[in-house]
């Protein structure tokens, strides 16, 4: 049996489990000014006199206010000079002050206003009657037709060039409070395998990732769990599945602290490693680890992604995304979403740089049989790269209980 596979029970480890947030603080109102002063250099820059923030992470990266998206406009401009302007629900601006630590301009719009129009005016007190405006992109598209009617003045561009290039590049704040929950999805992962046993189904093993999470003092828990043949499809199948001896285990999950994501998977066998298994195992932790050695400060993100397909085409995958092989980038930005700037995939050229953070995990699919992937998040310090995680130690101790 694979090492530290098997032999506990969901109830047993939830037993055991308690909170893991001693010392986390979540991001203060001075790197939230920092935030917006950065913005704004970089809207200087480019010639742009405001940017306009959706009910988005946009939002909460720049204000520290987290809401959800409904069709009633939330927001906030930040104008190229000057203090930023909140926008709400005249119903909901109590709530909206609630959630403000900082600034006191509110603007308002009641229920038969056009909240567009509202976003526009801002601007134009702002000091502005044109020019360009930059909008979140996660803006939903019934708004961005809404500010193209009410500000003909204005040429509209994608606010990502202000909002990727300040989220790419974290703060010492920020990869803490990522460091935390990895350790705490890392905790929930060598738990979840302690509790496998025959029988035992994938959704039965999701709702402990969830419930490990919680307790644990994570919130927003999110996973897959994949058994057998299932696991050679990278976002899984849409059916549940039964664990039996000899089938390869994939499990994919990630949680929340103070807005900040982990993003870890794991992949090994539910008892002992057949050849065929340990080889394309083998073969994913060479591609892995080939991917972290390419990450050098400066080098494009497309590299490290050439760096572990070379590997997996080497081995006689592929080429190029055809199964069996790397069907899919290398790696994905990570922050306060799961899948952000920069991308870890050919074509590519952003140099990689100190903070920025991104997965590493160069999936080998092999349809009809099963796959293997091991990811684990990469942060970018002055010495190069350095793992949130320790990887995988070996198809038969994964975890390296016995390294």
């Amino acid at each position: 049996m694979t090492i530290g596979v098997g032999g506990s029970t969901f109830e047993q480890e939830l037993a055991r489990m308690s909170p893991m947030l001693d010392g986390v603080q979540p991001i203060g109102v001075d790197e939230h000014l920092q935030r917006i002063a950065r913005a704004q250099h970089l809207m200087r820059a480019q010639g742009i006199q405001a940017l306009y923030l959706d009910t988005s992470t946009n939002l909460a990266y720049f204000t520290g206010i987290q809401l959800k998206l409904t069709e009633r406009l939330h927001g906030a401009v930040i104008p190229v000079e000057g203090e930023i302007a909140y926008l709400s629900p005249a119903f909901e601006e109590p709530k909206t002050r609630e959630y403000m630590s900082f600034g006191d301009d509110v603007r308002v719009w009641e229920e038969h206003e056009d909240p567009t129009a509202l976003v526009i005016e801002v601007v134009r007190s702002k000091g502005y009657d044109s020019g360009t405006l930059a909008i979140d992109p996660a803006t939903p598209f019934f708004t961005v037709d809404g500010l193209r009617r009410a500000g003909n003045s204005f040429t509209f561009v994608n606010g990502a060039s202000i909002t990727a290039a300040c989220r790419q590049v974290k703060s010492p704040a920020e990869i803490a409070l990522m460091q935390r929950a990895m350790d705490i999805t890392m905790t929930v992962h060598k738990a979840a395998a302690r509790c496998l046993r025959e029988g035992v189904t994938t959704t039965e093993v999701k709702a402990f990732l969830d419930q490990a999470h919680l307790r644990l003092g994570a919130s927003t828990p999110s996973g897959a769990v994949q058994f057998g043949e299932a696991t050679a499809y990278p976002h899984g199948v849409p059916y549940p599945q039964t664990l039996r001896p000899g089938d390869m285990v994939l499990i994919d999950m990630g949680a929340l602290v103070h807005g900040y994501r982990s993003d870890i998977t794991r992949t090994y066998v539910f008892g002992d490693p057949t050849p065929r298994q340990a080889e394309i195992w083998n073969l994913e932790k060479r591609a892995q680890l080939a991917a972290f050695e390419a990450a050098v400060l400066g080098a494009p993100c497309e590299a490290v992604d050439a760096a572990a397909r070379g590997v997996i085409e080497a081995a006689g995958f592929g080429p190029g995304y055809r199964v069996p092989g790397l069907p899919h980038r290398t790696g994905h930005g990570i922050g306060l979403d799961v899948h952000e700037e920069s991308f870890i995939v050919r074509g590519n050229r952003t140099p990689l740089q100190v903070g920025m953070c991104f997965s590493d995990e160069p999936m080998i699919c092999i349809y009809g049989e099963f796959g293997v992937r091991l990811e684990d998040i990469i942060y970018m310090a002055e010495d190069g790269p350095h793992w949130f995680t320790r990887p995988c130690y070996s198809v038969e101790d994964p975890f390296g209980y016995e390294a």
